[in-house]
């Protein structure tokens, strides 16, 4: 229990010191005009109250990160409270303040086009298409996994495409209606009903009988049913993403960057919604670890029912918390993939207007981007989901390795204090380039070998981006 609490803490003083001390790094600039103030249309861009903006981000990049993610993770045991302190503190909070902010900068543009504005349009081109297929994959799980969780809680009453049916459905709605008709009326009930939840967890292992294990030196090791296949490095470090760092989280906030009345809000709204939501994880993966007794008993469960953290996350919320907090608990777990869901769709659009250039204030030209999307995301709801899961994975934490590289490029650009992404960039590039190599859905090489490729593919990659802002700094001076 003091670990658990001890984590707590630690990302609650993170974010008044580091949080504060990469808001400095940044230079907020308060009188500085917003996109959501001179660029308003009404649909996208718009002013909204800052406690409304911080609900629809937390929910934005919640979705079932925090919550299977951690779950997954806690099969590792307590090594996973290090990982999710240490990246959302480091990391993770720090990707989606800077992420966030350079789009504030930049009119509200989505993270592909900022990402070329600092690394180049051959890059950008890359990502423009990296991070749409992103997007229709998270749209695609957001769309199937809660739908499954339905159709368990309701016995099979009615059949499981029903039920895609209904969700894609509003899918459309949230991704063309204009932001404040649906998702910034609905977000904020569904934000602060998954706050509850985590929060009852709180209180019921406060006092319960459960016995949240301790990190220490013993306990700091792979203690999964088979380490050999799931090397703690880099599997525990792409199993828990939104938990501790996602990329997913860059495609997001640009849609509240274009709701932000002011600068000074920024580390509230992007550094603090990640500290939250590493508070949220930190909770589920103490919940794991503790309600069947100890991490063994949960690397049993989730081996004898599939690996099916759902199973994990409806008994926990069930008998932990009782009817009334269950069903709190499982509107969370039904609400948080929606809502991330549907505002992966949306963000994909705008993706799309940028590129091409295509003004959304028409409902005809939002319906023009987004019709291809949903039937691509419907396409592959026939594709096994675990792949689908995995891949997702994978590209998630790809992404955020490319947008550290690029606010690293912007830092170095401005003189200002460019370690505070690169360690970060290269150790996610180390875990990224590994994980590809070492994974049964990437190469399958053995784990040294894997090992090795990964240092090398680390080591060109920071060779090659340092050769490029040495570039880059000469083309200025030149100008």
């Amino acid at each position: 229990m003091i670990s658990f609490l001890i984590s707590i803490l630690v990302l609650i003083i993170g974010y008044f010191t580091y949080g504060k001390f990469v808001e400095k790094i940044f230079g907020v600039d308060k009188e500085r005009t917003t996109p959501a103030v001179r660029l308003r249309d009404e649909v996208d861009f718009m002013p909204l109250p800052a406690w409304r903006i911080f609900l629809i981000q937390f929910l934005n990049i919640a979705g079932l990160g925090p919550i299977f993610g951690a779950i997954a993770g806690a099969m590792f045991g307590p090594a996973a409270f290090l990982w999710i302190v240490l990246g959302s503190i480091f990391a993770g909070a720090v990707h989606d303040y800077f992420s966030g902010m350079l789009s504030v900068r930049h009119d509200g543009l989505s993270i592909s086009e900022v990402v070329g504005i600092y690394l180049g349009p051959k890059v950008k081109h890359v990502m423009r298409v990296f991070t749409v297929v992103l997007l229709i994959f998270v749209g695609t799980v957001f769309l199937m996994g809660p739908a499954k969780i339905i159709d368990g809680m309701t016995g099979g009453y009615w059949n499981l495409w029903v039920w895609v049916g209904i969700i894609l459905t509003y899918y459309v709605l949230s991704t063309l209606l204009p932001i404040d008709k649906l998702i910034s009326k609905l977000y904020p009930i569904f934000g602060i009903a998954m706050l509850l939840m985590a929060v009852g967890l709180l209180i019921a292992l406060f006092f319960g009988d459960y016995h949240i294990p301790e990190l220490s030196p013993a306990n700091l090791r792979n203690m999964t049913s088979d380490p050999e296949a799931t090397p703690l490095f880099p599997i525990l470090f792409v199993t828990i993403a939104c938990g501790a760092i996602s990329g997913f989280h860059a495609t997001q906030s640009p849609l509240m960057a274009r709701c932000m009345r002011n600068e000074n809000l920024g580390r509230k709204i992007f550094y603090g919604t990640m500290v939250t939501e590493g508070i949220v994880a930190l909770i589920w993966a103490a919940a794991a670890m503790t309600f069947f007794g100890n991490v063994d008993g949960l690397n049993g469960a989730m081996l004898a029912n599939g690996n099916n953290a759902a199973w994990v996350a409806n008994e926990i919320s069930l008998n932990m918390l009782g009817k009334f907090g269950g069903l709190l608990a499982l509107l969370g777990i039904v609400a948080a993939p929606i809502t991330s869901g549907d505002t992966a769709f949306r963000s994909a659009r705008l993706i799309l207007a940028d590129i091409f250039k295509f003004g959304q204030q028409k409902i005809n030209n939002r319906l023009y981007l987004s019709l291809p999307l949903f039937v691509v995301a419907f396409i592959l709801t026939q594709v096994d989901f675990g792949i689908i899961w995995r891949y997702f994975a994978w590209s998630n934490q790809t992404l955020a390795t490319v947008v550290l590289w690029t606010i690293t490029a912007y830092l170095i650009s401005e003189n200002k204090a460019y370690w505070v992404t690169m360690i970060p960039a290269v150790f996610m590039t180390m875990v990224c380039s590994t994980y590809i190599l070492i994974a049964p859905e990437g190469f399958s090489l053995e784990n040294n070998i894997a090992y090795l490729g990964g240092a090398f593919i680390t080591s060109g990659t920071w060779l090659l981006f340092w050769m490029y802002t040495v570039q880059q700094k000469k083309i200025i001076r030149i100008s």
